[in-house]
């Protein structure tokens, strides 16, 4: 049955709008917006919702790596002088080796609900556990990314499953390191388990439930090998999300340079695959020649700002591939951080620091820091996910969230500077209800399933710590 809501202050494709009565329909999606002015409710019918606060879009997440919610915050410390991405590794490496799907259940549903809390309405899981700790197959073959779905429903976030190909240690085709032994899938292994998913996905038509694919980096997956299952997934389903990470860091960079005489990135733009279906996570060290390469491809680019200073990668040239008119994404990745307000303020902070001005990101269109960000982050999260969401419009699905004008964090804000304040000066602390497909899945900043997880949570963090 359709549902109506009257909202108070909505952030439409048009610009903020006060006073809109916007229908939800059974499965989920906007049918549709009329206009209504003001926000007195005197006569508004018994069955509309009142919605009070300022809503605006949820953000996709576009990149994930659930299992890694395990590992956040055990691994601050100093091992040497020169730590880097590379000895983090092996610490994920202990980490992945320890999960199984149980284990995994409990961290991404944990992570999910928070990742709801914060303003993630829908989420990409880049995901490359595929086997048993001793590189043997599940019985049922996926057992592991069984566990990403049942998260998923248990805490009502919208996903695109993305499995991941994953098949050497290094370019040059240098074979699986043992502690990478869970990660190997045999290509059409992997393409007859994402075919049996995308099948079963268009008989069940689920509301926030999404198959896409991955392929971890070019050093795990060779070109050609890469090239022949994009074209696979291709004839599977045209408008399928591919991601990949590439560029993430100089060694990487390096290696692929050594090996075959061209840039990571030179290599995936001179394949002709790349279009608006890509999601490229990183691209860290990209030249203004890639740069420009990828935005006339409308693929999008995915940052994970803190994850990417966590580890140590490097700045992206945001600005330079925004005036290319480049599309840009966020994710939370490791988790170091799970706010999408966290990433897209030092996404514009990183730009302050370098050029020693104020307001980097903003446009003509946008001259506010924290509308520009959220609403193209979130538009472009959408395209990378495959998923109809991103805006608040006729035939999207009806996820977002709900700033508490109250807040503290909102105090004296107004409907143009909402998401500056939500951004710049509270994190996700304004968000009050949160809902996903039409359904309300946080309320009054609770989410239902929170508490009773809660305890299973502690005990698997108090196990799985080195």
């Amino acid at each position: 049955m359709a549902q109506q809501y009257r909202l108070d202050s909505v952030l439409l494709p048009q610009g903020w709008t006060q006073g809109a009565l916007v229908t939800v329909a059974e499965d989920g999606r906007i049918s549709a917006i009329e206009t209504v002015g003001g926000t007195g409710g005197t006569g508004t019918p018994q069955e509309v919702e009142r919605v009070s606060g300022f809503v605006v879009p949820g953000m996709p997440n576009a990149h994930s790596h659930a299992f890694q919610r395990g590992m956040t915050g055990n691994t601050e410390y100093r091992l040497s002088a020169r730590d880097s991405f590379w000895t983090w590794r092996q610490a994920m490496y202990g980490l992945a080796n320890r999960i199984e799907p149980d284990d995994l259940q409990v961290l991404a549903t944990q992570l999910f609900i928070e990742m709801l809390k914060a303003g993630y309405t829908s989420v990409a899981e880049f995901h490359y556990l595929h086997r048993r700790p001793a590189g043997d197959h599940y019985p049922d073959g996926i057992g592991l990314w069984d566990a990403i779905i049942a998260a998923a429903a248990a805490s009502g976030i919208g996903l695109t499953l993305l499995p991941t190909l994953y098949q050497t240690s290094d370019f040059g085709a240098a074979p699986l390191k043992p502690e990478q032994a869970r990660f190997a899938s045999d290509t059409d292994w992997f393409l007859r388990r994402v075919e049996t998913r995308i099948g079963a996905e268009r008989s069940a038509a689920p509301a926030a439930l999404r198959t896409g694919a991955a392929f971890h980096s070019l050093r795990a997956v060779p070109l050609e090998t890469l090239r022949e299952a994009a074209l696979a997934l291709r004839r599977i389903d045209p408008a399928l999300p591919l991601h990949i990470h590439v560029a993430e860091q100089v060694q990487e960079v390096d290696s692929c340079k050594r090996h075959t005489g061209r840039r990571p990135l030179e290599l995936l733009l001179e394949t002709g695959l790349l279009d608006q279906y890509w999601c490229l996570v990183h691209a860290t060290h990209a030249t203004p020649a890639e740069l420009q390469g990828i935005a006339a491809t409308k693929a999008t680019v995915c940052l994970s700002v803190t994850t990417e200073a966590n580890l140590g990668d490097g700045f992206f040239e945001t600005a330079r591939f925004l005036k290319l008119g480049g599309r840009l994404c966020v994710g939370s990745d490791s988790q170091a951080t799970v706010c999408p307000a966290e990433e897209l303020r030092w996404l514009e902070y990183q730009q302050r620091l370098r050029k020693k001005r104020r307001a980097v990101l903003a446009d003509k269109l946008d001259p506010h820091v924290g509308t520009r960000l959220w609403r193209d982050a979130a538009r472009h999260g959408a395209q990378a996910i495959g998923q109809p969401a991103g805006t608040i419009e006729v035939g999207r699905r009806a996820d977002w969230l709900v700033l508490d004008g109250a807040h503290p964090s909102m105090a004296g804000s107004v409907a143009d500077n909402a998401l500056d304040h939500l951004v710049f000066a509270g994190g996700s602390a304004a968000i009050r209800d949160v809902m996903v497909a039409g359904r309300w899945v946080v309320k009054e900043r609770r989410h239902a399933a929170e508490s009773t997880l809660q305890a299973r949570f502690a005990e698997l963090m108090k196990r799985l710590a080195p």
